[in-house]
C-alpha cells in the first residue's frame, strides 16, 4: 500500500508547490507572458465562477422566478449596488496602486499596513449603504423603476442586499489587496468554494428546497449574503493566519489619519471615473423602463451576458496595472511598456474569439434567460452591439488600469465623464425618445459611447506623458 501512495503524494506536493510558485512569483523579472498568466488566469477563473458563471445561474434563477423579478434585480444590482461598486472601485485602485509600488519596492510592511487601512475605508462604505439603501429601500428602489410591481420587488431586494453589503464589501477590499500583492492565486481558492455555496442556497431559499421556505427574490438575496459570510470567513482565515503575501494583524485596522489620507487621495478619482459608467447605465435602466418594462428586462438579460467578456477583460487589465505598478516601484520603466503590449496581446487573444461567439450565439445565450418573444428580440439585438464593443473594450480597459497604476487618476476619469456626459446620455435620450430606433437607440448609443471612450484613452495612453515623473519612455516595447 505504502508504494502507491508515494505517486500520489507527489502529485500533491507538485500541485501544492505549483500553487505557492504562482503566489510567491517575482513580477520584476522573467517572464512578462508568464507572469500576465500567472496573474490574470487565476483573476479570470475567480470572475468567470464568481461573476460570470454565478450571475448567469443568478439570472437563470430569476427568469424561472419571472420577468417582474428580472427587472427588479437587475434594476437594483446594475444602478443602486453599482453606485457603492464604483466607491469599491476607487479603493480597490488606490489600493492595488499603494500596494502594488510598496512590493515593488520591497517594503512589504508598508504594504500591509495600507491593506488595513483599505479594510477601515471599506468598513465606512458598508455603514453608508446600510443607512441609506438598507434603511430607506423604497424611496431608493423607486429612482429606478416606476413599475409598482417591480418596485415591490425591488424594494424587499434593496432591503436584504444592503443591510447585509459589508460582506461584498470585505470581499473586494480582500480581491484588491492581494491583486496589488501580486497574489492572484488566493482568491481564485476562495471563490471555488464560496461559489457553489452561494448557489446552493440561492436555489434553497428561493424555491423552497431542503425544507426551507420559499422567499422568491428576498432568497435570491439572502442566499448571495450567506455565501458572501462563508467567503468573508475563509478570507479573514488567510489573511490573518499569514498563509497569503499580505499578512494582516490587528494594529493594521487601527484607523491611520495619515494612511487613510493617502489612500482617499488616490481613491476618489477612479471613483468618479467610474460614475460615468455606473451612471450611463443607470440612465439606461431608467431610459428602458420609461420605454416599458420589456426592455428594463432586456437591457438587464444584456447586461448580464456582456459581463462574461468583461470578466475576461478585466482581470487581464488588472494584471498589466499590477505588474506596471511593481516594475514602476522597481525603476523599471522599459519593462513596465513591455507588460502593456504583452498584456494587450493576450488581452485580443481572448476577447476577439468571445466577441465572435457572443455575436453568432446571441440568440441561444437570450433563449436560456427569457420566453416573451419581445424581451428575446430586444436583448438579442443589444447583443449584436455588445459584441463589437468587446473587440476592442480590452485595449480600453488595459489603458486606464495602466494609467491608475502610474499613478494617472485624473485622465482616465476626464475622459470618462466627458464623454459620458456629453456623448452617451445625450445621444440615447435623443435616438430613443426623438427617433423611430425606440430600444435601438440605446443600443447604438453605447457602442458609440464606448468606442469614442477607447479611442481618446488608448490614444493618450500611447502618447507617454504618464512616464514622466518615472522617467523616459523606449519609442518602441522591447522583444518580450
Amino acid at each position: 500500500m505504502s508504494e502507491p501512495s508515494r505517486p500520489l503524494a507527489g502529485a500533491r506536493a507538485s500541485r501544492a508547490s505549483l500553487l505557492v510558485r504562482m503566489r510567491e512569483r517575482d513580477h520584476t523579472r522573467g517572464s512578462l507572458l508568464a507572469s500576465v498568466a500567472v496573474l490574470s488566469l487565476p483573476s479570470i477563473a475567480t470572475g468567470a465562477l464568481g461573476f460570470g458563471f454565478f450571475q448567469l445561474v443568478d439570472l437563470r434563477f430569476l427568469a424561472l422566478l419571472g420577468d417582474a423579478e428580472v427587472a427588479a434585480a437587475g434594476a437594483t444590482n446594475q444602478t443602486l449596488r453599482q453606485v457603492f461598486m464604483l466607491l469599491m472601485m476607487g479603493l480597490g485602485v488606490s489600493s492595488q496602486l499603494w500596494i502594488a509600488r510598496h512590493v515593488g519596492e520591497g517594503r512589504v510592511d508598508a504594504a500591509e499596513h495600507v491593506a488595513g487601512q483599505s479594510f477601515v475605508i471599506g468598513a465606512a462604505i458598508a455603514t453608508l449603504g446600510v443607512l441609506t439603501c438598507g434603511l430607506f429601500p423604497e424611496t431608493f428602489a423607486a429612482l429606478v423603476t416606476p413599475d409598482p410591481e417591480v418596485l415591490d420587488l425591488a424594494t424587499r431586494y434593496v432591503r436584504i442586499t444592503f443591510l447585509l453589503i459589508g460582506l461584498m464589501v470585505a470581499m473586494q477590499v480582500f480581491h484588491a489587496v492581494l491583486q496589488g500583492a501580486g497574489d492572484a492565486t488566493t482568491p481564485m481558492l476562495v471563490t471555488l468554494l464560496v461559489t457553489p455555496i452561494s448557489i446552493g442556497a440561492e436555489w434553497a431559499l428561493a424555491f423552497g428546497h431542503l425544507g426551507l421556505p420559499a422567499l422568491g427574490i428576498s432568497g435570491m438575496a439572502l442566499g448571495a449574503s450567506f455565501g458572501g459570510l462563508c467567503g468573508l470567513g475563509v478570507a479573514g482565515w488567510a489573511l490573518f493566519s499569514g498563509r497569503c503575501r499580505v499578512h494582516l494583524r490587528a494594529r493594521h485596522l487601527i484607523p491611520d489619519p495619515e494612511g487613510l489620507r493617502r489612500l482617499l487621495s488616490t481613491a476618489w478619482q477612479p471613483a468618479l471615473h467610474m460614475v460615468a459608467r455606473t451612471s450611463t447605465v443607470f440612465f439606461f435602466m431608467a431610459l428602458g423602463g420609461r420605454l416599458g418594462g420589456k426592455v428594463q428586462a432586456a437591457y438587464t438579460i444584456g447586461l448580464r451576458v456582456e459581463m462574461i467578456g468583461i470578466m475576461v477583460a478585466f482581470p487581464v487589465a488588472g494584471a498589466c496595472a499590477t505588474l506596471v505598478g511593481q516594475n514602476l516601484g522597481a525603476g523599471d520603466l522599459r519593462r513596465a511598456w513591455r507588460a502593456i503590449f504583452v498584456s494587450a496581446g493576450v488581452s485580443a487573444g481572448a476577447l476577439w474569439p468571445a466577441a465572435l461567439s457572443l455575436f453568432l450565439w446571441r440568440e441561444h445565450f437570450v433563449a436560456v434567460f427569457t420566453r416573451d418573444p419581445e424581451v428575446a428580440r430586444l436583448a438579442t439585438e443589444y447583443l449584436g452591439y455588445s459584441a463589437a464593443i468587446l473587440c476592442f473594450y480590452g485595449f480600453y480597459f488595459i489603458a486606464f488600469r495602466t494609467l491608475q497604476a502610474a499613478g494617472d487618476m485624473r485622465s482616465p476619469m476626464v475622459i470618462s465623464i466627458a464623454t459620458a456626459g456629453l456623448l452617451a446620455v445625450p445621444l440615447g435620450y435623443v435616438l430613443a425618445t426623438r427617433t423611430e430606433f425606440g430600444a435601438s437607440g440605446m443600443w447604438i448609443a453605447s457602442f458609440v459611447y464606448a468606442a469614442v471612450n477607447c479611442a481618446i484613452t488608448v490614444g493618450w495612453l500611447l502618447c507617454g506623458r504618464w512616464t514622466r515623473r518615472h522617467g523616459p519612455a523606449p519609442a518602441t516595447p522591447a522583444s518580450v
